[in-house]
C-alpha cells in the first residue's frame, strides 16, 4: 500500500494500521553487524543482545498488528451501536465541563464572582437611591416648579386646540398662511 492510499480518517476501522511495507520489515542482521560493538562487550554478549533486540522488534510488530485489529473491532462495535465521533465528543465535553465545575478552582472563582456580583448590586442600588433622592429634591426646587408650570401652560395651549374639535395646531398669531389641506402627500 502506498502512502497516498493510506486511510487517514481517524474514525476509520483501519486507523493506526501500518502499511504492509512497514509491518513486515525484518531487522537486517547485516546492518547490525556493520555497526561497531560497544567497547567492553564480548562477541557472545553482543550476539545475545542482538537476538533479544530482534525478539523485541518482532513483538512490537505483533503488538501493532494486534492493536490495529482491536481498533478495527472497536470501530465496528461503535458503528453497530450507532455511536459517532460527534456523540463521543459531546460526551467528552460534558464530562470535562463537569470535571471543571467540581474543581476547587472553579468553586473559588464562582464564589468570588458571586460576592462581586452581590457587592455590585448593592452599590448600584445605593447609587439608584441617591439619584432618585436627588431627582426628588430637584423636582421640589423652585427652578423645576417654574419650568414645570411653563411646560404645563404650553401643553394646555397645544392640547386645548384639539379639545375644541380641531385636529390642527393653532396657528401662530399674525400668520397669514392658509391651512394645509387634509390630503397632503406626506
Amino acid at each position: 500500500m502506498d502512502s497516498a492510499g493510506q486511510d487517514i480518517n481517524l474514525n476509520s476501522p483501519n486507523k493506526g494500521q501500518l502499511p504492509d511495507f512497514m509491518t513486515d520489515v525484518p531487522v537486517d542482521p547485516g546492518v547490525a553487524a556493520q555497526t561497531p560493538a560497544v567497547e567492553g562487550l564480548t562477541e557472545a554478549e553482543e550476539e545475545e543482545l542482538r537476538t533479544e533486540l530482534a525478539k523485541v522488534e518482532e513483538e512490537i510488530i505483533t503488538l501493532r498488528q494486534v492493536l490495529a485489529a482491536k481498533e478495527r473491532h472497536c470501530g465496528e462495535l461503535k458503528r453497530r451501536l450507532g455511536l459517532s465521533a460527534l456523540g463521543e465528543l459531546k460526551q467528552n465535553l460534558s464530562k470535562s465541563w463537569h470535571d471543571v465545575q467540581v474543581s476547587n478552582a472553579y468553586k473559588k472563582t464562582q464564589e468570588t464572582l458571586s460576592q462581586a456580583g452581590q457587592k455590585t448590586s448593592a452599590a448600584l442600588s445605593t447609587m439608584g437611591s441617591a439619584i432618585s433622592r436627588k431627582l426628588g429634591d430637584m423636582r421640589n426646587s423652585a427652578t423645576f416648579k417654574s419650568f414645570e408650570d411653563r411646560v404645563g401652560t404650553i401643553k394646555s395651549k397645544v392640547v386645548g386646540g384639539r379639545e375644541n374639535g380641531s385636529d390642527s395646531l393653532p396657528s401662530p398669531v399674525g400668520s397669514a398662511d392658509p391651512p394645509l389641506p387634509d390630503h397632503a402627500p406626506f
